[in-house]
């Protein structure tokens, strides 16, 4: 059964998977680098050139701009001065939007942009904030 959603979830999302993977592809020949990520259902594009900084999900690719997915980075609550928070792993923040992507395919983007885009109060940035800390609660509306 969980292979049937997963599987469902990566052809739901395609759409959107194929711009990360364009926006990935094109960044070849400026020193990205490519590498499959099975526990985040995802092919991570790593030294991905262009942005501020931090990584971007699209479907199942995330584009980031650093070396190691695996690096600590700050919850936007802390950044936002709303208190103290240990820093998270960016993978598991990331891995929570490939899984919002996957449940909700090419309405993501617009819903994301509806809670207030990149934020501290986005629902979606605070649930992949809240997976990144305690594993649990990806999902950007409450049970």
């Amino acid at each position: 059964m969980r292979a049937a959603g997963t599987t469902l979830g990566l052809i739901w999302t395609s759409p959107v998977t194929a711009a990360g993977l364009l926006a990935g592809l094109l960044a070849l020949p400026f020193g990205a680098r490519a590498r499959l990520r099975r526990r985040d259902l995802a092919l991570v594009f790593q030294h991905w050139p262009w942005g501020p900084g931090g990584a971007i999900t699209l479907g199942n690719v995330i584009l980031h701009t650093g070396g190691d997915l695996d690096s600590p980075c700050h919850t936007y609550a802390h950044d936002a001065g709303h208190g103290e928070e240990p820093p998270i792993c960016l993978a598991d923040h990331e891995r929570a939007h490939v899984y919002q992507y996957m449940v909700l395919g090419p309405l993501f983007l617009p819903l994301y942009l509806a809670c207030g885009g990149i934020s501290v109060r986005n629902r979606f940035e605070r649930a992949a904030d809240r997976y990144a800390r305690t594993g649990r609660g990806w999902w950007p509306w409450p049970g």
